[in-house]
């Protein structure tokens, strides 16, 4: 069962939250900032590129390198192609996986390397691999680790990884919400400099001011009423997240969300961007996941029977309300399968902005649900 007092109970959250995630997320617009010095200290912002890349190269092992590779597509667009490199290996341990630059990649290519870890062998090899075929390579892993030696010794440039400002979660915290901001920054304002997106210190001084504006908004202290992170928290439990994005932003947050609710809450969600989200999940609205959706649910005896796993739609829009959108049709399909829908859609804002405001309030939704239902 969610415990739903343990919501509003910010000494018992604090209590359950042994890793500290809670703590991450509300960080994250300091992890920026501090992210951002080191890309000063390490001269990026300083670079002044020949050009832009052919292509942008993603390494990178986890949840957020995966999201970093992601972001860094939607935000660069059809100015530059970013392909994330998708590991092989046995197992997912650091020692075990392996990443292969494509064979067409060469000097006018850029190798970027995000991990909170830097202990990877497989991440120094494709280091080496890259510069022995002349690609320019930037890595962003703890400092002192083995991948920023081997780059910063010989074969690029490494930029330290900002890590949490409290020493006791320094171990516990490499998978918070965070450590997503502390790989991304620095990649942000090198491809700013390439002119591939416009991610300058201004603009992430503004992403770290929402990060911490939207902190407020969803932290411990704040009731579940008017607390978006909670209230969405307390509306996924048993269920099965369909979650519908619209605008560009929005897609890789969904997907990120959906990556959080299964390594943070240990529950299953799904992720579709909109108009195509509607036949894809269509199917899925129908049956036993459709019940929760019957208003006569609510009085069923909660604690004797059984839950069933339901469907719930959460659609996260960044587009103004007065674009062409599917959104319409996306209440008008929930609802008329008796499917709940949860929305949220960020304040005004630049795209960074924005985006920042839907991943700071997914990320503390994903840490919430896991506190309540027990999974961490």
């Amino acid at each position: 069962m969610l415990d739903d007092s343990l919501l509003d109970d910010p000494e018992a959250l604090g209590r359950a939250d042994r890793r500290g995630l809670l703590r991450g997320a509300a960080e994250s617009g300091a992890r920026v900032r501090t992210a951002l010095r080191h890309a000063t200290d390490a001269g990026l912002t300083e670079l002044r590129p020949d050009g832009r890349p052919r292509a942008v190269l993603v390494a990178g092992p986890g949840t957020a390198a995966t999201g970093v590779a992601d972001l860094l597509d939607t935000l660069a667009g059809s100015g530059c192609p970013v392909v994330r490199l998708r590991p092989t290996g046995v197992a997912p341990a650091a020692g075990a996986l392996r990443w292969a630059l494509p064979g067409w990649s060469g000097p006018v290519d850029l190798l970027l390397i995000a991990t909170p870890d830097g202990t990877e062998p497989g991440l120094e090899v494709l280091a080496e691999q890259a510069y022995r075929r002349g690609l320019n390579v930037i890595s962003v892993a703890p400092a002192r680790s083995p991948l920023t030696e081997t780059i910063g010794g010989k074969h690029g440039l490494a930029v330290p990884m900002a890590t949490p400002l409290h020493e006791e979660y320094e171990e516990l915290a490499l998978v918070g919400p965070d450590v997503l901001w502390a790989l991304l920054t620095p990649l942000l304002v090198l491809l700013d400099r390439t002119g591939l997106i416009e991610a300058g210190p201004e603009a992430l001084h503004k992403v770290a001011d929402r990060l911490d504006a939207t902190a407020e908004r969803c932290g411990p202290a704040i009731a579940t009423y008017s607390n978006p992170a909670k209230t969405l928290a307390a509306e996924l439990y048993e269920t099965l997240p369909l979650i519908w994005t619209e605008g560009p932003a929005a897609g890789p947050v969904g997907r990120r969300f959906a990556a959080s609710l299964g390594e943070l809450a240990c529950s299953p969600a799904l992720a579709a961007e909109l108009p195509e989200a509607l036949p894809a999940h269509g199917p899925l609205l129908t049956g036993d996941l459709a019940a929760g959706g019957d208003p006569e649910d609510f009085f069923r005896d909660r604690v004797e029977e059984e839950q069933a796993l339901r469907a719930r739609a959460v659609l996260l829009r960044d587009r103004p309300g007065g674009a062409l959108s599917a959104a319409p049709a996306a209440r008008e399909l929930a609802l008329g399968h008796d499917t709940a829908i949860s929305e949220l859609e960020p304040e005004e804002g630049t795209e960074l902005e924005t985006l920042a405001e839907l991943i700071a309030v997914t990320d503390f939704a994903a840490v919430y649900l896991a506190l309540a239902s027990g999974a961490r």
